[in-house]
């Protein structure tokens, strides 16, 4: 049935998303969803807009559709919540053929199940581009605790789970049209970004952990965002704790591949700070978790003891 309604949209939703869910009391279909609220939750939102947050030249439709959601559970994942619900605004374009909304929904519905959040609603609009407005919500897994920023102390131990700087990678060839096919994990990190949803809740409720956040913006943009105040950090990274991808295409391009992953931008890598004397515990029973420096009393970011002089992403300033 061609898409030449609201109806016909709503229908298209309900094929791909259940109105039924353990955390729905009533589900989309009324003027609001009735949820089952736990006792706290975390609420996030955010765009993705197209020719702002992706291009249909090179995002399909799926991926249109993934990293839109993606995105917002990376955000609960950092509060070391488990996503529950997801409400939806979307932009709707003349033109589009409906088999671009069907592998749309598709691409979210597909992870949307693989997290078990549910869709309760939201709005439709018609409009010039393709705009896609998420918010999700979560809560703590038993025994959790919400993980907050700027809990960090002198001589913590800062780590990742995740890597930084394959997007930005990812970014770059599929801007330039460039043959991406040496580069896969680099392409896919920036069209459908791995999720690390199973890692936020063992942080969670493991000990010593002071805070987490995700890296979204890039370590450099980032990292000051989540330091406590009077602090700083020094990181230890070298070439060799990076994904392969990075360092072939810096070299290639006359980049310092250490430099580029700290600039790093779309990551949706999990940034943590734990107590020195929990971190080997942490290190064995979490294996993606790898220290990457360490929480300095002295404030400022610096790479091997050097000051680090690099602005991560930011929408609102010119960047390469």
């Amino acid at each position: 049935m061609p898409l030449s309604s609201e109806n016909d949209f709503l229908a298209l939703i309900d094929r791909h998303f259940p109105a039924d869910h353990p955390h729905l009391r009533l589900g989309r279909g009324d003027d609001c969803a009735v949820i089952t609220c736990p006792p706290e939750m975390c609420v996030t939102t955010d765009l993705f807009l197209e020719d702002v947050h992706f291009r249909r030249s090179y995002f399909s439709a799926a991926d249109v559709g993934h990293k839109a959601l993606a995105v917002n559970l990376s955000d609960v994942s950092a509060m070391g919540a488990r996503p529950l619900g997801f409400s939806l605004g979307l932009t709707i374009p003349a033109g589009l053929p409906d088999a671009w909304w069907e592998e749309m929904f598709s691409g979210m519905a597909g992870l949307a199940g693989e997290a078990g959040v549910a869709l309760t609603g939201g709005d439709l609009s018609a409009g010039g581009k393709v705009g896609l407005c998420l918010t999700v919500w979560g809560a703590p897994p038993p025994g959790g605790r919400f993980l907050r920023r700027r809990q960090g102390l002198p001589g913590d131990v800062l780590f990742l789970v995740g890597e930084v700087g394959l997007a930005r990678t990812g970014l770059h060839l599929l801007e330039a049209g460039a043959e991406a096919s040496a580069y896969p994990a680099s392409k896919a990190a920036h069209l459908r970004p791995g999720l690390h949803l199973g890692a936020a809740l063992a942080l969670s409720t493991a000990p010593g952990v002071r805070g987490l956040m995700d890296v979204s913006d890039g370590l450099a943009m980032d990292l000051p965002r989540f330091l406590a105040p009077g602090t700083g950090a020094d990181l230890r990274l070298a070439p060799a704790d990076l994904h392969p991808e990075i360092v072939a295409y810096t070299t290639a391009h006359g980049r310092d591949p250490v430099r580029w992953a700290v600039r790093g931008g779309e990551d949706y890598a999990l940034l943590g700070a734990c107590a020195p004397d929990a971190w080997p515990e942490l290190a064995a029973t979490l294996p993606g978790a790898r220290a990457i420096g360490a929480v300095t009393s002295c404030p400022g970011l610096f790479l091997s003891g050097r000051p680090l002089d690099l602005a991560g992403f930011d929408h609102f300033a010119p960047h390469d």
